[in-house]
């Protein structure tokens, strides 16, 4: 079986599939953490790889960026390859100052600018958040390992450049929202869809208040502790 994005064999997917938004760290996830690698998805560069983690077999999924690309592989992974578990692995922006570069968010829900959930639901403000027990296995697991995390609200936007970004902070802060990416309200609210476990887990990348940022290298090979805590709560 495939899909129109994905060719891999039903078989060759796991129950478990980690979601980094760059397809070259999905690349550096399964090489660098993963056993008996296999590359299952290569279609339009949206690589995927199946491999074991301490014996439990895992996919890593590049999803591309905002929840249009992120719906499209997300959609197919849940519908036509039976995916149970869904832990994104990728980055944000913080927005308040007290959070640092490499910071790690465990996204407890997510609100959004996106029309994709007011073209399903119309005038109901649809809420996706977390997987309770993911997010309690990742916060312990965190805690253990004296990891600098944040369990918060996050914001998915569509817009990587917005002209409104500092009245929308100002607004978002005000209410505790904790940092910016542009995916996982898309994940959380398909899994809610399809009956499936999710958790966004997201390394800072950029520091809004202070102008700090990873390179273009840190954002795709250096968030180790972020994906450790991903593979730790499977």
């Amino acid at each position: 079986m495939s899909t129109p994005h994905n060719k891999a064999e039903q078989s060759e997917i796991a129950e478990t599939v980690l979601l980094p938004g760059d397809p070259m760290r999905a690349k550096y996830i399964a090489e660098k953490f993963l056993t008996q690698t296999q590359i299952c998805n290569d279609v339009r560069g949206m690589l995927g790889y199946t491999g074991l983690y301490r014996g439990k077999r895992v996919t890593v999924q590049g999803t591309g960026m905002g929840m249009p690309s992120a719906s499209i592989y997300v959609n197919e992974l849940l519908q036509f390859y039976g995916v149970k578990t869904l832990i994104r692995v990728g980055t944000c922006g913080s927005i308040l100052p007290d959070i640092r570069l490499k910071d790690i968010i465990i996204a407890t829900a997510a609100s959004s600018d996106s029309g994709i959930n007011r073209q399903r639901f119309g005038d109901i403000s649809f809420a996706p958040a977390a997987d309770f027990g993911l997010l309690c296995r990742a916060s312990e697991f965190a805690e253990k390992k004296a990891l600098r995390f944040r369990c918060a609200g996050v914001f998915s936007s569509d817009l990587f450049y917005d002209d409104r970004i500092k009245d929308r902070i100002k607004l978002l802060t005000a209410y505790g929202v904790a940092a910016i990416d542009m995916e996982t309200c898309e994940i959380y609210t398909l899994a809610a869809r399809y009956h499936a476990s999710a958790l966004s887990l997201l390394t800072v990348s950029d520091c809004v208040p202070s102008g700090e940022r990873c390179t273009t290298e840190e954002r795709q090979s250096a968030f180790k502790d972020m994906v450790e805590l991903a593979l730790s709560i499977l």
